[in-house]
């Protein structure tokens, strides 16, 4: 009967959800190269082809492993041909979502915030549930780090009184997350953190390894952010997580974000040769296609060359920097960035080019 209806036997069909079960306990458990290998072994299987549901479980499988491994393009390519197929309303948001994260990864913030409002758009209106709370905080984050922040303080607001409607921690973690994110883009530095600790409290309780490891990480950054003379607890949570994070689906993007917030960590404690070592570790795990980032994590490793006396390789660590990001599209996250270049410069005597890199700021911010 099995061979009838899908063109595979039950034995067999028995070893294709087993292959594809043991490939996602590879991803949950941070092996994500062993992950993406067996993802993309079980679609080399010819006995998927008639299986269209597994075979699409598989393909999205392979892409969050993909992504894991830094490879954004690939991830991103493997989304748009699924998102592409004749799939669930279920399905289709979750390949939204990761579409509007990836993209955003990538710097591609028109993409993310064009896939994330039209998924939305369609469906929204038959009702709020938890996924669709976590693509608009993904649509959120991109928002911001676009500059749309009038949009993203009103479209937060939205958000938390649906996650506040539907009550499931999911939705909750989600909006209170990234509405925390974009009250500290705003000035708002003491209302962000509270929100992040209601996001982090709901977390703790019933939250996946890998989100809890990655809020963490954010509430750390916030505590950096809005109170530096707390460093040293942040550095301290921020440590721990490192450890925790290693036994997780975190991505290499996850894992070097937490690196480049250990690095401004030490500087704020003191510790500027720990912050070139986690600023250089940063750097190799970042993707090439993540500018903006590894523009961050750059200027990070300038300041930390700077304050252990050796100006002249945090100079070239800055300039380094300069060539990709002239590639990325403006936007209010690659203006703080030259921003960033140019105070560097200005802070390692080399106040020509840090005139040169305001100009770019300011015409990235549309000045």
């Amino acid at each position: 009967m099995s061979f009838l209806l899908n063109g595979v036997t039950a034995e067999q069909l028995e070893d294709i959800e087993l292959a594809l079960a043991y490939a996602r306990l590879a991803l949950e458990n941070g092996e994500v190269v062993e992950a993406r290998a067996r993802f993309a072994e079980l679609l080399a299987n010819n006995n998927l082809t008639g299986l269209t549901a597994l075979r699409q479980d598989t393909e999205f499988g392979l892409a969050l492993a993909t992504e894991a491994c830094g490879d954004l393009p690939e991830a991103i390519a493997i989304l748009q041909r699924l998102h592409a197929e004749d799939v669930t309303p279920e399905r289709e948001v979750e390949l939204a979502l990761a579409m509007c994260r990836v993209y955003r990864e990538s710097d591609q913030l028109t993409e993310a915030v064009e896939i994330g409002e039209q998924t939305l758009g369609r469906m929204a209106g038959h009702g709020w549930s938890d996924e669709l709370v976590e693509l608009g905080a993904t649509l959120l984050a991109a928002y911001y780090h676009r500059g749309d922040m009038l949009k993203a303080r009103q479209f937060a607001a939205e958000l938390l009184n649906v996650a506040d409607t539907l009550g499931t921690p999911r939705s909750l973690v989600a909006a209170n997350w990234n509405a925390a994110i974009v009250a500290e883009k705003s000035g708002h530095g003491e209302e962000a953190l509270a929100l992040a600790e209601r996001a982090l409290a709901v977390q703790s309780e019933t939250g996946h390894p890998r989100n809890l490891a990655r809020l963490r990480t954010a509430v750390a950054d916030l505590i950096l952010q809005t109170r530096p003379q707390e460093a040293a607890q942040a550095r301290a949570m921020l440590e721990r997580v490192e450890r925790e994070m290693s036994e997780t689906s975190a991505s290499t993007v996850d894992r070097a974000r937490l690196l480049v917030c250990l690095a401004t960590a030490a500087l704020l404690t003191g510790e500027p040769g720990d912050a070139v070592t986690a600023a250089r570790d940063a750097q190799a795990l970042i993707p090439g296609h993540s500018h903006v980032l590894r523009a961050e994590a750059g200027l990070l490793l300038a300041l930390a060359l700077g304050a252990v006396g050796r100006a002249e390789e945090g100079l070239e660590a800055v300039r380094s920097i300069q060539a990709p990001l002239d590639g990325v599209p403006d936007s209010r996250r690659v203006a703080g960035t030259w921003f960033g270049v140019a105070e560097t410069y200005e802070r390692l005597g080399d106040s020509e080019d840090a005139v040169e890199a305001y100009r770019r700021a300011l015409a990235c911010a549309g000045l």
